[in-house]
């Protein structure tokens, strides 16, 4: 079992890390990269290697005694109570059709649980930055906003998201369509990008499913530290054993309304 790290000096690697996947990733934004296609037929470039091999590097020369949980190349390490989770971009479909809502997605996770995230836009140069017990940061230079999810007491005032229709695979399809009649309007695509807006106070409620550590875990410590919350379908705080399905709610009033329609039937 590993001691308990310093998390001042675990932020202070974490926004190293974004700030050498932006160097990794805006070279290639828009230029006519190469995409290859994993096992599972998503996408992947020469960015979302340089990057997580970039972030890799670092933490492991600062904590080495930590493991890490990359989406392109896998588990490394020993296993222990506290794992860096890293994607170097999410919505790489975004990416490669050059639109700017990716984003390179950094956590910490203590006993499986998320205590530390950052989601950085590289292009735009947007950085939300989220501690566990802390008021989520957000640093922009040009980009406009100011965090604290609004007040949202109901879900048929609510504006609700999810990065894409393709991913509501049967039974999800039919209980997200339960969630998104129940909703004032449905906005698509976003990514994780979706989220740090949430914790702008723009989004009310995002509903997503086969969902990976990498996907959310950098979120949860955002979207808490804005004022909101994010669990499974189920109400369940999400963990690394978690299923796949991630909701957040900036307002925490509709959470039992949103998971009821959400969670399977008995």
């Amino acid at each position: 079992m590993t001691s308990r790290p310093d998390l001042t000096a675990c932020l202070e690697t974490a926004l190293l890390c974004a700030d050498r996947a932006r160097e990794a990733v805006s070279p290639h934004f828009r230029v006519g990269l190469t995409v290859d296609d994993k096992s599972d037929e998503s996408p992947v470039t020469r960015a979302d290697r340089e990057a997580e091999t970039a972030m890799r590097n670092l933490i492991t020369r600062r904590h080495p005694g930590q493991a890490i949980l990359g989406e392109e190349f896998g588990f490394s390490g020993v296993k222990g109570d506290w794992v860096w989770v890293l994607d170097p971009i999410d919505g790489t479909r975004a990416f490669i059709t050059g639109r700017p809502s990716f984003a390179t997605l950094i956590a910490l996770f203590h006993k499986g649980r998320p205590v530390l995230g950052i989601i950085d836009q590289p292009f735009t140069r947007e950085r939300w930055i989220g501690v566990d017990g802390a008021p989520t940061r957000f640093d922009s230079a040009a980009m406009p906003g100011t965090i604290g999810t609004r007040s949202c007491p109901a879900l048929d005032e609510a504006e609700l998201s999810c990065t894409s229709p393709d991913m509501l695979i049967a039974p999800y399809d039919a209980r997200f369509a339960e969630l998104k009649a129940a909703t004032r309007r449905t906005s698509w695509g976003g990514d994780a990008y979706g989220y740090g807006l949430l914790a702008l106070g723009q989004i009310d409620v995002i509903a997503e499913c086969t969902m990976k550590p990498w996907d959310w875990g950098a979120l949860v410590p955002v979207v808490a530290g804005a004022g909101g919350v994010m669990t499974d379908w189920q109400g369940a705080p999400l963990t690394l054993e978690s299923d796949g399905t991630v909701l957040a709610c900036g307002d925490k009033a509709v959470l039992q309304d949103a998971v009821a329609r959400l969670r399977p039937s008995p």
